[in-house]
Parts: structure tokens; C-alpha cells; sequence
């Protein structure tokens, strides 16, 4: 009999504002015995040594507590990469077969920068627990009385068939913080939240990254992502390896013999694309194409156009789109600056040809401030 896999819901697809590479940090936790906290929002894909031990017991790639032999449960507070609405969540148990959290619940709150400042100096170490005066600077925040997003929630063991949880959530509310409660205490190996930014309007004159996932930048729709998905690249922070960025297959229908223009760049007949709907509404003057990591496999050359769309998007619209930055060269793992200068601009369409990845694309303008 053929095992179903499990459809991953829609919510899935949205920005994910948890990982450390989004911008996502650990602030607190109760316990990091077997594990550090750190290790649930990594980026990589959880493995499993057999062999590998510490010395406080079996090396564990996630979040691992040990036995509590006291009162309550673990917890930990998460700092999102900003303000947002969420939509769902994943909590991946996997290879926490026999040590897994039984049962977690998740809440929500907006803190203020002050409120930020109360939390203890975070010391990530294995092997540690966060002391009673820790505990009682955390209290001065009432943490325990954050909006509950997610009720308690049995969870299962991190085998292969049944180590992702996804979970939706309905809430219209925007979050900077969330506390992740497991009762009462074991392993979640990857924490991922997906949702809507909704950052704070800067100010007309200040030069922004008007595609950053920080500043509301998402991706709509890509011919391919094979390697990577194209919403890596509107990542804040810097790729720090080629599996964080967008790349595509190889295009089959390439040239046996390849053959340039006069210009120096390939006569291909086949590219890639991806569309982006900007956080705010803008005019582009700086555009910022990092190929970092990509070595024998970066594009030829990249495209960039932009469109003003008012209405919802929608892949049957009529776009005009207009040309921001035209093709040009591209080389490998090196960050490539161009100067432009844009009509307002809503979204951008990237085209790559004839294929291969790139780890982060910025572009820099001012918001319209007539358009919100």
C-alpha cells in the first residue's frame, strides 16, 4: 500500500519571518540541556548523526530540553524578522522520535523596544538552563498572558511520515514576538512561521530595500525553482551558502554549441523569471544583483522590469511592464551594483537567462508617499 503524502497547505507559501536568515532570533529560553534554542530556526534541513554524542548526551539537530524533574514546562521567546500578521506555522519534529515535545502551544505579542530591553542577555550554551533571576526579569513582561494564537496542540514523533505540523492560524492581529510553549518539555527540531509583513511606513526621504521581506517584499510567481526558491533572494540577510538563494534546473533546451552576441552575452533561446510585489510602492534608483556562492552555475545575464499594478494581483492581468534595469552581464559570486531610475513601480519581474541561481537581489528607492 502506497503511504499518501501529507499536502502542505497554502499558508506554506507565504514569507517566513522565524529563520535566523530571515532575521528571526531567539531572545530566551527556558532550557537549551541537550540542544540550543538557536538550532530550531537554522535554515538547513534537520539531519541525524547516529554516532554523534556530547557531553551531555546524544547530539540532536533542533531544539532539546532534558527530562524536567521540576515544576511546569519549557518555553522560549522568539523575536520575528518583523511585524506581522501570521498565517500559519510549522513545527517539524523530526529524527525527536523518542524524545519529541508531546504537546506545544504557541502566543503572540507586539513589544516595544523598551519592553525588548527587559529581557536577560541571552548566553546560548548546551548544557544550560536560564537561572531564577533570568526568570524573574522575564515576568516583568507577563509573557504568560500573551494572546494565544495556537491552543495546546498535540504533536508527533519526528518520522518521516509524521514530523511536520503545520498548523494555521486564524488572526488578523500583527505580532513582533512569539513565546513557543512545550508541555513539558523534549525536542522540536525546525520552527517555521509564515505570514504578511507589516512593517511601519519610512519616511519619504530615506532610501529603503523596497523588495525586502523585512519591508513587506514577496514573491507571486516563478517559472521554476528547482534548487531554490526565488523568495531566498529578498532575504535581509547576507546568503551563507548556495541552497539560500533562487536556482533553477538546467534549461533543456540550450544550444548544443554555444554562441554569443557582440556584447559578450549567450544566444539562448530559453529563460527563467520570477515576479515580486514590492512592500511599498516606490521609485528604484540602486538595484544590488549577489550571485555569492554561485560559482559555475550563475546566470548569464539578468533583467529586470518593473509595472504599477492598483488592483489585486492576478496571473491573468493585463501587466504592461516597462524596463527598469536592461540585460546585463553577470559573473560569478560577486555582488553586481547598478544605478537606475524608475517610474513608480508596484512590482518587478526578474528574468535570468538561460538558467542557473542567484543569492539575493536589493532594490533600493523611495517610498511614494502618496500610495499606501
Amino acid at each position: 500500500m502506497i503511504e499518501k503524502k501529507e499536502e502542505i497547505p497554502a499558508f506554506a507559501a507565504l514569507s517566513e519571518f522565524a529563520s535566523s536568515s530571515a532575521g528571526g532570533q531567539v531572545l530566551f529560553a527556558t532550557d537549551d540541556f541537550f540542544a540550543p534554542c538557536e538550532n530550531m530556526i537554522l535554515d538547513t534541513e534537520p539531519v541525524f548523526i547516529a554516532d554523534k554524542y556530547t557531553e551531555y548526551g546524544k547530539w540532536m539537530d533542533g531544539w532539546e530540553t532534558q527530562r524536567k524533574r521540576i515544576p511546569g514546562h519549557d518555553w522560549c521567546i522568539i523575536k520575528l524578522a518583523t511585524k506581522c500578521v501570521i498565517r500559519g506555522l510549522l513545527i517539524d519534529t523530526a529524527f525527536f522520535s523518542g524524545n519529541y515535545a508531546p504537546k506545544y502551544s504557541i502566543q503572540a505579542a507586539c513589544l516595544t523596544p523598551e519592553e525588548e530591553a527587559l529581557l536577560p542577555e541571552r548566553d546560548s550554551e548546551m548544557g544550560s538552563a536560564c537561572t531564577e533571576c533570568d526568570l524573574e526579569r522575564v515576568k516583568q513582561l507577563r509573557t504568560d498572558k500573551w494572546e494565544e494564537i495556537v491552543p495546546i496542540t498535540a504533536l508527533r514523533p519526528g518520522y518521516e511520515e509524521t514530523r511536520m505540523n503545520f498548523q494555521k492560524v486564524l488572526c488578523d492581529e500583527a505580532w513582533t514576538h512569539i513565546r513557543v510553549n512545550i508541555y513539558p518539555d523534549g525536542g522540536i527540531a525546525r520552527l517555521r512561521v509564515y505570514g504578511e509583513a507589516k512593517p511601519e511606513l519610512p519616511a519619504s526621504d530615506h532610501l529603503v530595500d523596497l523588495i525586502s521581506l523585512v519591508n513587506g517584499g514577496s514573491c507571486l510567481e516563478y517559472s521554476n525553482a528547482h534548487y531554490g526558491h526565488p523568495r531566498n533572494v529578498i532575504k535581509p540577510c547576507k546568503s551563507q551558502a548556495m541552497s539560500d538563494g533562487w536556482e533553477t534546473a538546467r534549461r533543456l533546451d540550450r544550444p548544443e554549441v554555444l554562441e554569443t552576441y557582440d556584447d559578450g552575452t549567450l544566444k539562448v533561446s530559453g529563460e527563467e523569471w520570477s515576479i515580486f510585489k514590492l512592500g511599498f510602492c516606490g521609485r528604484i534608483t540602486n538595484i544590488c544583483v549577489d550571485t555569492a556562492h554561485f560559482k559555475g552555475n550563475y546566470p548569464d545575464t539578468i533583467k529586470i522590469e518593473g509595472a504599477f499594478v492598483t488592483s489585486e494581483w492576478a496571473q491573468s492581468n493585463n501587466i504592461t511592464w516597462f524596463n527598469i534595469l536592461k540585460r546585463s552581464k553577470l559573473s560569478p559570486h560577486k555582488e553586481h551594483w547598478f544605478t537606475c531610475n524608475s517610474d513608480v513601480v508596484s512590482h518587478i519581474r526578474v528574468t535570468i537567462a538561460p538558467d542557473g541561481g542567484i543569492s539575493r537581489l536589493r532594490t533600493f528607492g523611495h517610498v511614494e508617499p502618496t500610495i499606501i
